[in-house]
C-alpha cells in the first residue's frame, strides 16, 4: 500500500507531458478545489482528474463481486470514492468548471481521444 501514489503517476505523467508538449500550462493537485484535481487549467477552467481502476470503480458492478479479501471494508472504501468523485464533480460545476475524468488505462492506451476531449474543452471554453 505504501507503493501507491497519489500524484505523479505515469499516466498523469504521459497526459502532463502531452498538454506540455501542445503549448498548455496548467496547475498540478490545486488543494484550493474541490477533490484536488490531478491537472487544472485555470484559463480555461477546467479540471482533469486521473483515476485508478481500482480506486474509482470502473466497471465496478462486474468487479465489486470478485473482491474477495477483506471485500466489506474495500467495496464500502471504493463506493464512498465513487460518491466523493460524483460529490466533487458537482461542486466543480457548481463553481464554473469544466470536470474531465479519464481512466489511468484510457490514458495509457488511447492518449489522442482523452487529448481530443481536452482540446475540445478548451476551445468550448474560449467561444464563451
Amino acid at each position: 500500500m505504501s507503493r501507491i501514489r497519489a500524484s505523479d503517476t505515469k499516466p498523469e505523467l504521459l497526459l502532463r507531458k502531452a498538454l506540455w508538449a501542445l503549448g498548455y500550462r496548467y496547475r498540478l493537485n490545486v488543494a484550493s478545489l474541490p477533490g484536488k484535481p490531478d491537472i487544472v487549467l485555470s484559463k480555461y477552467r477546467l479540471a482533469i482528474f486521473v483515476d485508478g481502476e481500482f480506486w474509482h470503480g470502473y466497471k465496478w458492478k462486474s468487479k465489486k463481486t470478485k473482491i474477495k479479501g477483506n471485500s466489506e471494508y474495500w467495496i464500502a472504501k471504493i463506493e464512498r470514492n465513487m460518491s466523493r468523485d460524483r460529490k466533487n464533480n458537482r461542486r466543480l460545476k457548481s463553481e464554473g468548471y469544466v470536470v474531465l475524468r479519464f481512466w489511468a488505462l484510457q490514458v495509457q492506451t488511447q492518449l489522442d481521444t482523452c487529448l481530443r476531449r481536452i482540446c475540445d474543452a478548451i476551445e468550448d471554453a474560449r467561444i464563451c
